[in-house]
């Protein structure tokens, strides 16, 4: 009995699927198609989500998770901001419309750092930023904080800063989400898209 192959048959197995081979072709592009599909299905997991945590309630510190958060809203992400610790101020009604200013310790304010240390350099400071707000058009915060609201931003007062600071949640902008723990901040960071502490 010979052990040749008979006429037309490959000498193996691995001959079968040669480079280039019609099984190797098919095998590759069922392939393909199946990254295609994996990577639609990536893309449409829903909208972008962003997590901001804002500490500081300075005038100039209260700007940048405001503006951030009602753009990205705009974009159509998914967008809280978590305001802790002086960034709580931001919140309040009342406060948020009287945030100040420093030039200590920012040497980009156009004018000299050593006038935020005389009497009266903060409220020099902050009447000079309140006059480049006003003058440039620019949205004041209330405006900011009702426009991020009305584009479905949450943004969210932690519970331990309120009741270290006292407020009552009436003080509060309408719409803003009270009583919410680090544990709950943290699952919102833990699942975004983007995360950013200012």
């Amino acid at each position: 009995m010979s052990s040749e192959p008979a006429a037309g048959e490959p000498e193996s197995a691995a001959e079968s699927t040669t480079v280039g081979g019609e099984p190797e072709v098919a095998a590759l592009e069922e392939r393909i198609e199946e990254l295609e599909t994996a990577v639609e299905t990536l893309r449409d997991d829903g909208p972008k989500s962003m997590t901001i945590v804002a500490t500081q309630g300075s005038l100039d510190m209260a700007y940048p998770p405001l503006i951030l958060a009602s753009t990205a809203a705009a974009f159509g992400w998914d967008v809280t901001v978590f305001h802790t610790f002086w960034g709580l101020d931001i919140l309040h009604e009342e406060r948020s419309r009287d945030l100040k200013v420093s030039a200590v310790g920012n040497p980009n304010m156009p004018m000299p750092n050593v006038l935020g240390a005389l009497p009266g350099g903060d409220a020099l400071a902050t009447w000079y930023m309140n006059r480049e707000i006003a003058d440039n058009g620019t949205a004041t915060i209330e405006e900011l904080i009702e426009t991020s609201l009305d584009m479905g931003v949450d943004l969210q007062a932690c519970e331990m800063t309120t009741e270290l600071f006292d407020y009552d949640h009436d003080e509060f902008y309408d719409g803003v989400t009270t009583d919410v723990g680090a544990a709950t901040a943290l699952e919102h960071m833990a699942d975004a898209d983007v995360q950013l502490l200012v």
